[in-house]
């Protein structure tokens, strides 16, 4: 994957924000914090909103913005000012970002038999109230190698699509 100039890393929610909040802290991640647009992880989901809050800045390099997301259908639409200047990439989480607790607990079996939602599963199955929450998630993924273990056998288990991208690409070797 090719990261040019600042990177803006955009989370959908704040469970994803948290996973790649720890990423990002445990220099595990493809880019630095000094690449980062604004030096730290966005929460914005509006296009129109990121380009008034961060692009109207007039930088000189081109910016590369990862989208950390569930939805392969959710569109993000820049003005055509921004098109020559701006890389979006979406790197998909789907179903949820809640999967990655499922794998750590080593319980993608029952969940597949399970019809239930990953969040569903985690709230019900495993009794994790909070597992949307930052806080949870920060807190249950304070190890980054089990994170880190869970996002690759995530990426073992799924179909991902051709062209498309997941945490595990962005995971510095």
């Amino acid at each position: 994957m090719n990261l040019e100039g600042y990177v803006a890393c955009i989370c959908e929610g704040s469970a994803e924000q948290a996973v790649m909040d720890i990423l990002l802290e445990e220099e595990k991640l493809i880019f630095s914090e000094e690449k980062l647009l604004t030096g730290e992880i966005i929460r914005c989901r509006k296009a129109k909103s990121f380009e008034r809050k961060y692009l109207r800045k007039g930088f000189k390099e081109k910016i590369t913005i990862l989208r950390i997301l569930d939805s392969r259908r959710e569109k993000f639409n820049l003005s055509k000012a921004y098109i020559d200047k701006i890389k979006v990439i979406d790197i998909i989480t789907a179903p949820e970002i809640e999967m990655l607790i499922i794998m750590n607990e080593d319980k993608y079996d029952a969940f597949k038999s399970s019809k239930m939602k990953p969040s569903e599963f985690c709230k019900i199955k495993l009794k994790y109230d909070s597992v949307k929450s930052y806080e949870f998630v920060k807190d249950y993924f304070s190890d980054v190698d089990q994170l880190i273990n869970s996002i690759n056998e995530y990426k073992r288990v799924s179909k991902i699509r051709k062209g498309e991208y997941t945490l595990s690409d962005l995971i510095s070797v």
